[in-house]
This record gives structure tokens, C-alpha cells and sequence, in this order.
């Protein structure tokens, strides 16, 4: 016997086009299955969605200006509204931007906007970076997913520089310049790379083209696929989480997508793009007419590049000629001829910069390494709780951050009326010693602080009010935290140094003394978390209890 049954009818036109959709694309079951996905909320949390959103705006302000934009190197005489240039020769490229700056209605806002955006969607990039490696949120199962935050760093630095180049300005063709110079450092291929890449020699006639193709379609298109491999990484793996009562590696605490998250989202979205069209209205950047098209014959002074990319500019401006005697010159000779390797330009473009990323896509697998902790974490580590990963993220900021310095050590020399060689030796000293201090100087502020929550958690918060006993003495009255706080201070693994074991063999291999030299240096310092006992103890003892116990104790409690 057959079944009836009655098929839906959607009462309004908008109904029966959606559901016209819905019935041949099978949308609801995945709004359905996406909406109810729980997100987290807290405000670190906020800069990878800044980074999607000045994507999102990078997108539609660089459509606009591609309908204007003209990549061509082909030699011009500028004829244009900006009057101090008219009748000097430029590129097309040029002369088509300073059309879009003063020609085209509402061209000066979108360049600036997209100016604005490139520059704020590398700098969320980096926070966001930083925040999931201070927190431990790259540890398993997210390393793959911290890679493709790695490869998106990257493409924004690429994304930001191609299009940094493109107007063929002054500003621009140094920074151009600097690359032939690196590429011409390289012995037997260098030359054959600059030909290549620039068309003939510096500056050629296809450099511009080419940057332009990179821009606006291959990295974009990179840049695109990496962010839909992390958000798919993102619903799968689930979201991370600050530790709270309540909260464990099986849940997640938070906020639907539909409609709260999505709500909160869309109006955040008009949050950043109301806050970057301010900017963009209110403060000029990257004005290439005062700068003027690009002539390769003269050196000009005071020229920094994005700062994104200025730790690159700093590191070659900290390089020194000779040490000594020494040179960093070396003429190799080939049957065909001598070809020179020049590393007083190669190792500062390559070494700093490489090394930096080499550390950052391998440390998920050195910290495991060390550690030996192989589990799943979905809970988030405070940064004091860690102090070891904290003190290596501060030493690698500082390290870019000086060479970041250095790439302004001309205008630092003028601005400050100090000598410009003083001001290159500091930030050399700084460049090898400042990163060792703030390796120890954070490891020892997150002992503190540790400390600090111990003392806090045993004895309460000081409550500014002294209390005098019957027999005449006098004490300040301590408040005791609530519940939710001290989950907080308490609540994180107690990392402690792992010896040197054995394999099945009995054997210690080196590299197991080499990690387990490792793992003393790091973890040999530590505060081990309150146990239960111990705040049983504090709280019988009246806040007397000691607040730094017997570190072997400590362990055995925990």
C-alpha cells in the first residue's frame, strides 16, 4: 500500500526560490550541520577573523583598481591633473596610478584602502601567529593547520611586496633594486635570475607584468586556498579554548554560528571596514607623487620599505663589508671563469629570514620532541604557564623587531641627532645579545608570575583592610578567590624535566642526552601548580601556609 505524502509549499516567492535551491543543492543540511558548530569566545580570538575580513576588503578595493590600473612599462610623458609632474617621463604604470590618485572619482580612497588593508591584514596575521604559538594552540592535532598559518604569513609578505612594487615609483624601485642585488649575489645563476626576472637588465621592461600577474592572480589564488584549508582544519579539529570550569578537551564551551556567532561576526566585519575606511580617508599613504617615477641612476636617502618586509632591509643594513681582515667576497674559480659569492648580501637576505620560519614550522615538533607529550590538547595554556615557549616567542619578536629597527637607522640618526655608526653598532649588539636577554629576562618574569598565582591561591587577594588581634597585633585581611578564578590559576600541566631513558635495548642514545639536556634547561626551573592538599593546608592554617614548597614534594603531590 502505498504512502501518502504531502509536499512542502513555501507560502512566499523568496520561500519558493529557496527551496527551488534547496532541493537541487541540499543547502540546509549543511547550514543546518555548520550552524550549529560551537565557536568559543574571547577576544584574542578576534584577530584571525580582522585578518579575514581585510582579505575580504583587500579583494573588492583591489578589484576596483585593476579596472584602472595599467601594467606597463612602456615609456610615457605624464599629462595628468598632478601639475608638478606634468611633462616628466614615466612608466605607464606610473603615470596610471597617479590617474587613479587624482583623475578617477574616488580612486585617491581605494588605493588608500587597500593600502591600509594589506598592511593590517600581515599585521593581524603575525598577532594571530603569535597568539596560537603563546598559547600552545598549534600542539596536536593542529601542526598541519599551524603550517598553512606559516604559509599565509608568507603569501601576505609576497602579496604585500608584489603590490608594493607596482607603481614603479622611487620608493618602490629601490626596493626592486635590493632584490636584483640579492639575485646577482648568487654565483654562476644570479645574473641568469635578474635577466629573467626583470626582462633584461635592472630595471627591464617586464618586471612590472610580471609582479602584476603574481598579485592579482597566483598569490590571491594561494592566499585563498590556504584560508579554506585552515577554516576546514578549524571545523574539524573543533576550536580551541582558554581553560575554565567546565571546560575539558571533549567540549567546547561558546556560542553557536547561527545566528549568535554569525550575528556577532557580520557586525565585526562592518566594525573593521568602517574603522579602515577612517583611516583611509583621514591619513595619506604611500603618496608616489612626492616620490616621483622610478630612475635607477641616482641613490636616494631615507627610503624604508612596509614594515613587513623592513626586517629584510634591516638585516642587509647590519651586515658589515669585512670583519677585519676578513671579507665576505670570495672570488670561486671555474674552468670557465671566476665567479664571485658575495655573502655579505646573501647571508642577511636569506640566513635571518630563514632561519626565523625554520624554527617557528618546526617548533610544534621540537616542543613535542622535548617534552615527549604526544596527547591532544584542546585547551589553551596561559603564557606564564609555559615559560619556556614564552621565552623563545619573546626572543624571536625581538630578533625580527631589531632588524625591523635597523631598517630606519638612517632617520633614527637624523631624527635623534646621533651618529649613524653608533646607531649601526648598538643594533648589531642588540641583534645577537637582545634576544638572549629576553629569552631570560621572560622566562623569569613567568616564574613570577607563577609564583604570584601560588601566593594568591593559598593566601588570597590583599583586601586593604588590617585587622588587630585580641592580643594587640596587627594583619592585613586576605580575600580568598572564588571558584572560578582559582580553576584558572591552578588548572595546567605541571611540565617537568624528563631524564634521559633508555630504548627497548637499554640503550640511551645521543640524541635522547641531547633532548634530555634540553628538556633539564628548560624545565629544570618551574612552579608547580596548588595541589588539593596544599590549599587544605592553607586554608586550616589561615593563610599561613608556605607559598614555596619543597620543588620534589610539589611533584610528588601533583
Amino acid at each position: 500500500m502505498a504512502a501518502n505524502t504531502t509536499e512542502y509549499t513555501a507560502a512566499t516567492k523568496t520561500g519558493r526560490i529557496a527551496d527551488f535551491v534547496d532541493s537541487r543543492v541540499g543547502g540546509s543540511a549543511m547550514v543546518k550541520e555548520f550552524g550549529r558548530k560551537i565557536f568559543p569566545d574571547h577576544w584574542s580570538f578576534m584577530f584571525g577573523e580582522v585578518a579575514l575580513y581585510t582579505f575580504v576588503l583587500l579583494l573588492l578595493s583591489g578589484t576596483f583598481l585593476t579596472f584602472f590600473f595599467d601594467p606597463s612599462m612602456a615609456h610615457v610623458t605624464y599629462n595628468g591633473s598632478y601639475v608638478p609632474l606634468k611633462g616628466v617621463g614615466m612608466s605607464t604604470a606610473m603615470a596610471s596610478t597617479l590617474d587613479i590618485s587624482f583623475d578617477v572619482r574616488g580612486g585617491l580612497f581605494m588605493r588608500q584602502v587597500h593600502h591600509w588593508s594589506a598592511l593590517l591584514f600581515v599585521a593581524s596575521v603575525s598577532v594571530h601567529m603569535l597568539r596560537v604559538f603563546f598559547t600552545g594552540a598549534f600542539r596536536r592535532p593542529r601542526e598541519l593547520n599551524w603550517i598553512v598559518g606559516g604559509v599565509l604569513l608568507i603569501l601576505g609578505l609576497a602579496a604585500g611586496f608584489t603590490g608594493y612594487s607596482l607603481p614603479d615609483d622611487l620608493l618602490s624601485g629601490n626596493g626592486l633594486r635590493i632584490i636584483d642585488g640579492v639575485m646577482k649575489a648568487l654565483p654562476i645563476a644570479g645574473t641568469y635570475l635578474s635577466m629573467f626576472f626583470f626582462g633584461g637588465e635592472f630595471p627591464g621592461e617586464h618586471v612590472i607584468p610580471r609582479l602584476y600577474s603574481l598579485h592579482i592572480m597566483i598569490v590571491p589564488a594561494m592566499i585563498l586556498l590556504m584560508v579554506a584549508i585552515h577554516l576546514f582544519m578549524v571545523v574539524v579539529h573543533k576550536h580551541t579554548q582558554y581553560p575554565g570550569p567546565g571546560r575539558t578537551n571533549n567540549n567546547v564551551v561558546g556560542f553557536p554560528v547561527g545566528p549568535v556567532y554569525a550575528a556577532k561576526a557580520g557586525g565585526f566585519f562592518f566594525i573593521v571596514f568602517g574603522i579602515i575606511a577612517l583611516i583611509s580617508g583621514l591619513f595619506q599613504i604611500n603618496p608616489v607623487w612626492n616620490y616621483g617615477p622610478y630612475d635607477p641612476s641616482p641613490v636616494s636617502a631615507g627610503t624604508q620599505p612596509d614594515w613587513y618586509i623592513g626586517f629584510v632591509d634591516g638585516a642587509l643594513r647590519l651586515m658589515p663589508g669585512v670583519l677585519g681582515n676578513f671579507s665576505f667576497e670570495w672570488v670561486i674559480p671555474f674552468p670557465w671563469g671566476d665567479n664571485t659569492l658575495i655573502l655579505n648580501v646573501l647571508l642577511p637576505a636569506l640566513v635571518p629570514a630563514g632561519a626565523l620560519f625554520a624554527v617557528m614550522f618546526a617548533w610544534p615538533w621540537i616542543e613535542r620532541w622535548v617534552t615527549k607529550d604526544n596527547r591532544e590538547h584542546h585547551l589553551l595554556d596561559r603564557p606564564r604557564n609555559a615559560p619556556f615557549r614564552t621565552a623563545v616567542g619573546v626572543a624571536g619578536v625581538v630578533f625580527y623587531s631589531v632588524m625591523w629597527a635597523a631598517a630606519s637607522s638612517d632617520l633614527i640618526a637624523t631624527h635623534f641627532h646621533v651618529s649613524l655608526n653608533d646607531v649601526t653598532y648598538w643594533l648589531r649588539t642588540l641583534f645577537f645579545l637582545g634576544p638572549v636577554v629576553a629569552f631570560f629576562l621572560t622566562r623569569r618574569i613567568c616564574l613570577s608570575l607563577q609564583r604570584k598565582d601560588r601566593e594568591i591561591v593559598l593566601h588570597g587577594r590583599e583586601a586593604g583592610i588590617i585587622e588587630m588581634s585580641p592580643e594587640g597585633g596587627f594583619s592585613e585581611k586576605h580575600e580568598q578567590v572564588d571558584v572560578y578564578r582559582r580553576y584558572v590559576l591552578t588548572n595546567f600541566n605541571d611540565r617537568q624535566y624528563i631524564p634521559a631513558e633508555p630504548d627497548a635495548a637499554g640503550h640511551i642514545s645521543r640524541k635522547e642526552k641531547r633532548r634530555a639536556k634540553i628538556s633539564k634547561f628548560f624545565f629544570e626551573d618551574r612552579v608547580a601548580p596548588v595541589t588539593p592538599s596544599e590549599l587544605e593546608a592553607a586554608h586550616a592554617a589561615h593563610g599561613h601556609h608556605e607559598v614555596e614548597g619543597d620543588k620534589k614534594s610539589e611533584s610528588l603531590e601533583s
